[in-house]
């Protein structure tokens, strides 16, 4: 299996990649990427690693392949992907949100469907599907996704929009493939990306089919630009100071493709409203992706649990009833999340192909609380630390410089605990709700699975057994009617 050392060989690819005008020439040598890249190459790493038990040998190829894109075709195997996908998110304790087993996942959906992507009479997508992933399994790669239009309006989709092609679209059919013009929103981790699949969730209207698309390319494909929002990594001052921004800052790129060629056998899907929607929920791409982000944000939230339960020990305040309350409430929270994983996983049912999904009312309940959750973890972990994460050394150098260190060690210490042991604590808890990598990381989760009322109204709201519960009341409210004196 590819390791860490091959995968950032592998970024010096000329891939265009533009931050503050100007264009990055090697990623890996670049600040605002190269701390990031080198956590990613520590995932591979890990499943390079046999000892991790993450490797399984995939039946689509015959050969070793990392458990994090395999295909469960039981419950058992549901289980033990579920583990391989811990194993990576309690490395980055869950701060890199799209690693490569989110979109690794969808793509393992996709393949488990390919009738989806075949049309009658035309060419075979299903087969590129197909051959894209058993690439996914042998190179063990690092796919990125781009699956939301510019916000360039969202009252009306990108037909109804003044000027051509502000949305990635096909403006010609070729002998060789599709020219591809416009841009596409958010690329998480784009820009350390081996490919990127670019393709639209938001549903199109029937004088949207040009937009309606699905296709992989080479984060390197010439024509295809990245302008990636400001990264934080370069103002971290050192890893002691910001210790989550210096490692897990993934980068978010708006992509621009200026006619772009894609070859057929990278196109899943063609200027086709229907079949574009099908992709991600007629496969349970939709469902088995989420599942893998509902992991990694149980074990995000577990982690700022144990930050808010040092931080109180540390102030000497967790014998305090309305202190206990408050890190009562942050477990309910955290356990929640936690128990719909597991709940998810109890109630996982074999589609018609025998792959199996984990259980949707579980699944989209969670989804549904995530933009409640994180926001008032957040907060109690803000109440929990008061002050203290206002007043502290302005860097690591005042704990090592003779004129202030003296001071510091005296007056920023609590009892049995270091000045440097408090400080590196609070610093850690400012990361998480005060930095610029915070304030990223709130807004990041409140729109994760797409705007909060989409996710309540439409996968909550329709995934929940509400027909049960009505047959239920019907038997109830009928055992008993007026009764005449």
């Amino acid at each position: 299996m590819r390791t860490g050392a091959e995968y950032l060989a592998s970024l010096d690819d000329g891939r265009t990649i533009i931050v503050d005008g100007e264009k990055v020439d090697n990623v890996l040598e670049h600040p605002a990427f190269a701390p990031v890249a080198r956590t990613i190459a520590e995932l591979f790493d890990l499943a390079a690693d046999e000892s991790t038990g993450m490797q399984y040998i995939a039946p689509e190829t015959g050969e070793p392949a990392n458990k994090v894109f395999g295909i469960p075709r039981s419950h058992d195997e549901l289980v033990a992907r579920r583990k391989a996908i811990e194993t990576w998110a309690q490395h980055t304790h869950g701060w890199i949100g799209r690693s490569p087993d989110h979109v690794g996942t969808f793509m393992a959906a996709f393949a488990a469907h390919p009738e989806v992507f075949a049309v009658e009479g035309g060419r075979d997508f299903g087969a590129n599907v197909t051959a894209h992933y058993k690439r996914l399994l042998s190179e063990n790669l690092y796919v990125s996704y781009a699956i939301i239009p510019p916000q360039v309006s969202r009252a009306t989709t990108a037909s109804g929009w003044e000027g051509e092609y502000l949305q990635t679209g096909v403006v010609e059919e070729t002998a060789e493939g599709l020219l591809i013009h416009g841009s596409q929103m958010l690329a998480t981790g784009g820009a350390l990306a081996d490919e990127i699949f670019v393709s639209c969730i938001k549903p199109l209207g029937p004088d949207d089919s040009d937009f309606a698309v699905g296709f992989i390319v080479p984060t390197n494909t010439p024509g295809l630009k990245q302008y990636v929002r400001r990264p934080y990594i370069p103002a971290a001052t050192s890893s002691f100071d910001y210790p989550l921004t210096s490692r897990y800052d993934e980068p978010d790129s708006l992509l621009v493709f200026d006619d772009v060629l894609v070859p057929w056998d990278r196109v899943f899907v063609d200027r086709d409203t229907t079949r574009v929607r099908r992709q991600f929920f007629d496969t349970g791409a939709h469902v088995l992706g989420n599942w893998q982000a509902q992991i990694r944000f149980a074990t995000k939230l577990q982690f700022i649990a144990g930050v808010a339960r040092r931080v109180t020990q540390v102030n000497g305040v967790d014998k305090i009833p309305s202190v206990q309350e408050k890190l009562g409430e942050l477990a309910a929270l955290v356990s929640s999340v936690q128990s719909a994983v597991l709940a998810a996983e109890y109630t996982a049912e074999a589609d018609e192909s025998g792959f199996w999904l984990p259980g949707r009312s579980a699944l989209y309940g969670s989804m549904g609380l995530q933009s409640e959750i994180y926001p008032r973890v957040i907060a109690i972990l803000r109440d929990l630390v008061g002050g203290g994460v206002l007043q502290l050394p302005s860097s690591v150098k005042d704990l090592t410089s003779p004129l202030s260190a003296p001071d510091i060690e005296r007056y920023v210490q609590s009892p049995g605990v270091p000045a440097e042991e408090r400080v590196k604590l609070f610093k850690l808890a400012w990361d998480i709700i005060g930095s610029e990598f915070g304030g990223r990381h709130q807004q990041y989760e409140l729109f994760y699975a797409g705007a909060p009322f989409v996710v309540k109204g439409v996968y909550t709201y329709r995934n929940y057994d509400y027909d049960t519960a009505l047959a239920r009341l019907e038997q109830f409210t009928s055992s008993y009617k007026v009764e005449s004196e």
